[in-house]
């Protein structure tokens, strides 16, 4: 990574998290990755169990579904790196869990300016699809689009991933 934060957005099996683990990869021999992603069942827990697969012995890994920001504070303790995925699992723990979602986005974006190494997020980007047909659903795709700018924002590089080619929205910083 060239700056100090990343947010990664795409579709499903766009190839995000992929791009994302390569590139922090990149940054030392000692990555931690900070797993939100919970398996009520068995199609979860296999998907989980890939994704697990993808990573080799050199990477710490952190089962985070709600305390995202205390979770980037420990792992950047033991890690040089740090991987996020995903942020959409975890606005939907948020929500079913009945948080303050602006709240937690807040502590989140503290989380990620304080870290003092190199931070990877993954996201969906879900406002390309239809319009849902429930408030539960429509409220979802509204948070995730908010939190996707917030973070946006204050992300020193973001880059869209679409059928497997990255494509950079916001370039990082000259050095």
């Amino acid at each position: 990574m060239s700056g100090r934060s990343l947010l990664v957005l795409g579709g499903a099996r766009s190839g995000k998290s992929r791009y994302a683990q390569a590139r922090v990869e990149q940054m030392g021999n000692a990555p931690a990755f900070i797993a939100t992603a919970q398996a009520y069942d068995a199609e979860m827990a296999n998907r989980i169990a890939r994704h697990r697969a993808d990573r080799d012995s050199r990477w710490t890994t952190f089962e985070t579904p709600l305390d995202l920001p205390e979770a980037i504070a420990d792992a950047a303790r033991k890690a040089d790196a740090v991987l996020v995925d995903c942020l959409t699992l975890w606005l939907s723990n948020l929500l079913l869990a009945e948080k303050d979602v602006d709240a937690a986005g807040a502590a989140l974006e503290r989380a990620i300016l304080a870290c003092p190494r190199p931070v990877a997020l993954v996201a969906n980007e879900v406002g390309f699809g239809i319009v849902p047909d429930n408030a539960l659903a429509r409220r979802f795709r509204d948070e995730a689009g908010w939190l996707n700018q917030r973070l946006a924002r204050i992300s020193d590089e973001v880059v869209l991933v679409a059928a497997g080619l990255p494509m950079i929205l916001k370039p990082p910083p000259s050095p």
